[in-house]
């Protein structure tokens, strides 16, 4: 076994979690993007790495014609590219056994007992026991069909003892806004207990996000420190240096705030800033991310002017390539007030984080590909080494890099070897991949681990999903009474507008450069 795998058993075994068990994996959306590009891949690694069970199937099923064979020819050429291990001849062989594919469409009732038919023989063949996930790697506006035609065909079961279980994947956006969230959220709960639901966000299971717990609760150095008293703020950025290409029919519906804060940024906010759960349990675990989120100050009326930023990208070049500006993009409405870049500056409104606040970025035709979440403590008194105001000594940061690379690092201030009393910022710093020898495992190969698992600790409840909408539909109306006809813009390959910059700077702060 590898590291990797003994790594996943080990935090598998520690948080008690139950064994993975035979079962099948149904993809609505089998023959799309994600699919061929995510998840397929993320199961063959799992395979390599000796985590997937003995017994298995996955079934992917798209409106696309597709033979078994072709789907397979698909999924090889998705795992070729996009695979973090290299494909191996005689684990394809085994692999592609369990893939097959039942073509259909969603809307029509009929194609959920064809579903049910090919699980079932397909089940029968392989000696499965009839456990079942099913991902809806799908638009939004498909879940509440599909959701209905698994009940109605007896596909969605209710957890019971001695009776086969029932999951379902759902992918990110959970709607667009609450009263969508809440729809979403009720049709599903209707069909699903709550236990039954998985609300993927991907970046929940990047290797850093999981070491943010770590590095706050497993180290006495960070712990008594990580509140208002120590820390001056926070940033959490992330960064993406293309454009919307071919996802600007999506873009133009969701926008930055929609498709990047609303989830990811604020999942990453409440693991910075949650109090210590007093166990791994998965709803103890939820239970602490939720509490930060009530305890988020609402941005309404006025405020949204002074604590948000929102900006489209201008003609550019990106790492050398140009780019046209968002409103000439394909697909783009020339007249669109859709934002490709956001920034939010907000408060944690507990006794820990008073005072401190917490400024998010994202944005489109960015410098780079980059992610993460920088703790900046409080600057030391001008006395000793810091008496000169005009150069004042660099803070301390821990930063914390999600993406490309995986690691962290810490800024102290260290002497500068010589005669004279000078000093200087140094970085302590690892990665992930220099430390344990090999990539981590990607995102979606331990997300689906813990749902054949039944770990929903690194998932989105639906209190969180409706408490996150609701924060950031205040942001939304605000945004509309405002009435802006024309967006600020900044340069593609630029880190944002100026007015994200004296937003930040009017605190005496600036951003920092990834």
């Amino acid at each position: 076994m590898t590291a990797d795998a003994e790594r996943i058993h080990v935090e598998t075994a520690t948080n008690g979690l139950s064994p993975v068990e035979p079962c099948t994996v149904v993809i609505f959306g089998g023959s799309g993007d994600l699919a061929r590009r995510r998840l397929i891949p993320a199961l063959y690694n799992l395979l390599l790495d000796g985590l997937l069970p003995e017994k298995y199937v996955v079934l992917g099923l798209g409106r696309k014609p597709m033979t078994d064979e072709e789907f397979r020819g698909v999924a090889r050429e998705g795992i070729t590219r996009f695979s973090r291990q290299a494909l191996s001849d005689e684990k394809w062989r085994d692999f592609s056994n369990h893939l097959f594919y039942q073509p259909g469409d969603t809307d029509d009732p009929a194609t959920f007992q064809q579903i049910k038919q090919r699980a079932e023989e397909i089940e029968r063949q392989f000696g499965l026991p009839g456990h079942r996930i099913f991902y809806l790697s799908i638009p939004p506006s498909s879940f509440t069909t599909v959701c209905q035609g698994l009940e109605q065909s007896g596909l969605a079961v209710r957890p019971a003892q001695n009776v086969p279980y029932a999951r379902i994947i759902v992918e990110k956006p959970v709607g667009r806004d609450l009263q969508s969230a809440k729809h979403i959220n009720a049709v599903t709960g209707r069909v699903f207990d709550e236990s039954q639901i998985f609300r993927i966000d991907h970046y929940l299971g990047k290797e850093t996000v999981q070491n943010l717990m770590v590095v706050r609760f497993a180290n006495s150095l960070f712990e008594p420190v990580w509140n208002h008293k120590y820390i001056d703020h926070v940033q959490i950025t992330v960064s993406e240096a293309e454009g919307v290409g071919t996802r600007a029919t999506y873009y133009e519906e969701a926008g930055a705030l929609r498709d990047m804060i609303q989830n990811h940024l604020l999942q990453l906010l409440c693991l910075v800033a949650m109090e210590p759960p007093y166990s791994l349990d998965p709803d103890v675990v939820r239970n602490a991310k939720m509490e930060v989120l009530r305890c988020l100050r609402p941005i309404r009326g006025k405020d949204v002017e002074s604590f948000t930023v929102r900006a489209q990208y201008a003609e550019g070049r990106v790492q050398k390539e140009q780019v046209p500006g968002y409103r000439r993009e394909s697909g783009v409405n020339p007249n669109s007030t859709t934002e490709t870049y956001v920034a939010v500056k907000c408060f944690v409104e507990n006794w820990r984080w008073s005072g401190v606040p917490f400024y998010l970025r994202t944005g489109k035709a960015l410098p780079k590909r980059a992610s993460e979440v920088a703790v900046q403590f409080k600057e030391i008194p001008q006395i000793l080494f810091n008496t000169n105001p005009q150069q004042p000594q660099p803070p301390n940061v821990l930063a914390l890099r999600i993406q490309p690379e995986e690691g962290l690092s810490l800024r102290i201030v260290s002497r500068v070897p010589g005669t004279r009393a000078e000093t200087h910022p140094v970085e302590m710093s690892f990665k992930y991949c220099d430390v344990f020898g090999k990539p981590s495992p990607e995102a979606y190969e331990r997300l689906l681990l813990d749902v054949m698992a039944g770990d929903a600790s690194r998932f989105m409840r639906r209190d969180a999903v409706e408490a996150s909408w609701a924060w950031i539909t205040d942001i939304l109306e605000g945004w509309s009474q405002q009435g802006l006809r024309w967006l600020p813009e900044y340069p593609a390959g630029t880190w944002g507008p100026v007015e994200a910059d004296r937003m930040i700077q009017k605190d005496g702060r600036s951003w920092r450069i990834l």
